[in-house]
């Protein structure tokens, strides 16, 4: 029996995520609108990844650090930094340059020492009408953070010898008689 490929094929249930707005909160709703039809019409690449990154779910869009924004923006005056997701606070930098950010949310303190600062907090709406192409803008994201993380390893590859150097395996102990024999020990063959 064959694979009705004219029907589609066997692959059920894979529509893309773009296709379908999964999130309920009208804001981001309207922001993917928006950004979907500056991509079609500006030939934008900025709006474009924009526009997919408004669609990834939450873990897919971390927060980022006043802190780890400054840094970012050290030597980029008169540009806007543009982050898909929330802009937290960092209680351990003790003064924030001027900085006008571009985000989803801002916590209270953020928005706080932000505009204190001298700086500005704007929402993509505002964004949208002061660079629709995304000129003089500087797109960031924060960093992934997640436990299964630590499992996944980096990019294999025939010039990359450390693809599996320090990944966490998935080991229900790190006693001697878990995982320890050949690859894991030089005395047992050869050690990763």
């Amino acid at each position: 029996m064959g694979i009705d490929l004219k029907a589609g094929g066997r692959r059920t249930g894979h529509k893309s995520s773009m296709k379908v707005i999964k999130t309920a909160n009208p804001y981001n709703r309207l922001l993917i609108k928006l950004y979907k039809f500056l991509a079609r019409r500006t030939d934008s690449k900025f709006c474009e990844t924009v526009a997919k990154r408004l669609h990834m779910s939450r873990i897919n869009a971390p927060p980022m650090g006043l802190n780890r924004l400054a840094k970012y923006m050290s030597k980029k005056e008169n540009q806007t930094a543009v982050i898909v997701g929330k802009v937290t606070d960092d209680v351990r930098m003790l003064e924030c340059p001027k900085l006008s950010v571009c985000a989803l949310s801002f916590t209270e303190n953020a928005r706080k020492r932000i505009v204190a600062s001298g700086g500005e907090c704007i929402t993509f709406d505002q964004l949208a009408l002061r660079s629709p192409t995304g000129a003089n803008t500087v797109l960031l994201r924060g960093p992934q953070s997640r436990a299964a993380l630590a499992h996944f390893g980096k990019r294999t590859s025939v010039n990359n010898p450390h693809a599996y150097d320090g990944v966490k395996p998935y080991v229900r102990s790190k006693g001697r008689k878990f995982e320890k024999a050949r690859g894991r020990r030089k005395s047992r063959g050869f050690k990763v």
